[in-house]
């Protein structure tokens, strides 16, 4: 006779939709976990919650220690933020008591408030209100639940289900708001280290942020692109605050170069330029003292009959030379300011230094001193060798400074974004002047932004601003010539990265 194996019992319905409804809190666990967004990881735990427990809607609430208040981002039927005293209401409630509330009959029940139903039109049967603990233990807020929709109200298996989803979301809402708390941290680190920036030379302030819009933007229209070697490039929106924070940041190392050196408006420091004046007055002095002298001895030679003729004949001749003396000053004045002497001018600089005069006591004086020739024959700008490569040496100072800071992963190329942004493709940038393939692409489009910022500001000291057009033409000068990716130059014309960085500046 055959012997039959028992029957394996089959699983029940109810025990499948537990299963199911364990599983889908597993999944939502792991979702809430990678995500750092209190926007979005909010809407998806009340999305589950109602799931779970099969309500019609759900509301969440995250207790605020600091004003001791529930406060609530998102509510399924309200639109608008809701705050309400912790220990009022059934949600505060559950808050400060860390109690479930389960109410079959929302209307029957004293703890019930109507006034929400009445201003929107909802009609509350039953209420699950349930506590969710952080790793402590401690209520971090509730999870309330409206209208089972098999009208039976909720049972004990909801709350348990609620109750360890509440507490998954509790873990998930507190990364995400230390997350937030990380991002305002850096953001108030950022904005202060932009005010010490501006704070050394206020004639350039705004331009870090302007060299931000200009270089997000830039970043923002790549990923329009279908066709060329950046097509279908995307940065993430961690990247694109990567971005934007070496791009507020790229000049900081400013603060570690002298004052006068980093406002320079002319070839001359302002003291240089008082000492070269009173030198000049000086030397008037002595014209009209010399002709005084030659005048008395013209008289004692020649005699008083012949005073009218001496004093015209000396001064004509003071005349000339004090005219003469007036034109060397306004010829060195000329070339103290940023500006590219005509044909000749250096040599005549170098010739005028040997004018003297006679100082207070009798002994010859140069006009001009060597280090002042020197200065004012620069050739481009104000500054010197040396002193350009103090300002060039901005950048190694803020790569040393964003170094320092403990970036977290996802920011962690600031720094060497930020180093690289004077660096030109054809290896002529500095501090490094290094190849092409090694600066990044985020370096080479805050190049553009930068240059293109530099040349349109409003005027400043030491130079005018340059009209839209002509900073386009300058900056296609350099791409052609292999300094700047003609790629992405392109792009920051064609999409028009200006007008729309200034029209909506990227947040």
């Amino acid at each position: 006779m055959l012997s039959r194996s028992p029957a394996v019992p089959q699983p029940l319905p109810d025990l499948n939709r537990r299963l199911a409804k364990l599983t889908s809190i597993l999944d939502v666990a792991k979702a809430m976990s990678a995500e750092r967004d209190l926007d979005l990881l909010l809407p998806l735990i009340l999305f589950e919650a109602t799931k779970v427990v099969e309500a019609d809607r759900c509301s969440l609430f995250i207790l605020d220690r600091e004003t001791n208040e529930l406060w609530s981002k998102v509510a399924q039927g309200s639109k608008s933020e809701i705050r309400l005293p912790a220990g009022s209401g059934i949600a505060g409630q559950v808050a400060h008591t860390g109690t479930i509330i389960n109410i079959p009959d929302a209307y029957a029940d004293t703890r019930f408030n109507r006034s929400f139903d009445i201003s929107s039109g909802y009609q509350t049967k039953t209420i699950l209100c349930v506590p969710m603990r952080d790793a402590n233990g401690e209520v971090t807020g509730v999870i309330q639940a409206l209208n089972k929709l098999d009208g039976q109200g909720f049972n004990s298996e909801d709350e348990e289900l609620l109750l360890a989803l509440g507490a998954q979301a509790a873990g998930a809402i507190e990364n995400a708001l230390l997350h937030e708390e990380i991002n305002r941290l850096f953001e108030g680190f950022v904005s202060a280290s932009v005010v010490a920036i501006e704070a050394r030379d206020p004639t350039t302030a705004g331009h870090s942020g302007r060299v931000a819009d200009l270089t997000v933007s830039l970043a923002q229209a790549l990923e329009h692109l279908s066709t060329g070697p950046y097509a279908r490039t995307h940065f993430s929106s961690t990247e694109i605050q990567e971005i934007r924070y070496a791009s507020l940041l790229h000049d900081f190392g400013k603060v570690g170069v002298r004052e006068n050196v980093l406002v320079k408006a002319e070839k001359l420091y302002p003291h240089e330029l008082e000492g070269l004046r009173a030198r000049f007055q000086l030397a008037r002095k002595d014209l009209q003292l010399q002709s005084y002298r030659r005048r008395f001895e013209a008289v004692k030679h020649r005699g008083d009959k012949h005073l009218a003729e001496i004093e015209a004949e000396e001064t004509e001749r003071l005349g000339t030379e004090l005219k003469h003396l007036h034109e060397v000053f306004d010829f060195v004045i000329t070339c103290n300011r940023p500006t590219v002497l005509a044909q000749g001018g250096f040599e005549r600089l170098h010739e005028l230094g040997h004018l003297q005069f006679q100082d207070a006591d009798g002994a010859s004086q140069p006009l001009l001193l060597p280090r002042e020739i020197q200065s004012l024959s620069i050739t481009r700008g104000t500054l010197s060798s040396e002193e350009r490569r103090e300002i060039e040496s901005h950048v190694e100072h803020t790569y040393r400074f964003l170094t320092q800071i403990p970036w977290t992963r996802a920011l962690r190329r600031v720094p060497e974004i930020a180093y690289a942004h004077h660096e030109k493709l054809d290896g002529t940038g500095y501090p490094r002047a290094i190849p092409d393939r090694t600066i990044p692409v985020q370096s080479r489009m805050m190049s553009i932004s930068d240059i293109y910022d530099a040349l349109t500001a409003s005027d400043r000291p030491y130079k005018k601003a340059v009209p839209h057009t002509l900073a386009l033409d300058i900056l296609k000068r350099e791409a052609d010539n292999g300094q700047l990716d003609k790629e992405l130059f392109h792009i920051f014309v064609d999409a028009q990265i200006p007008r729309r960085a200034l029209a909506h500046p990227p947040k």
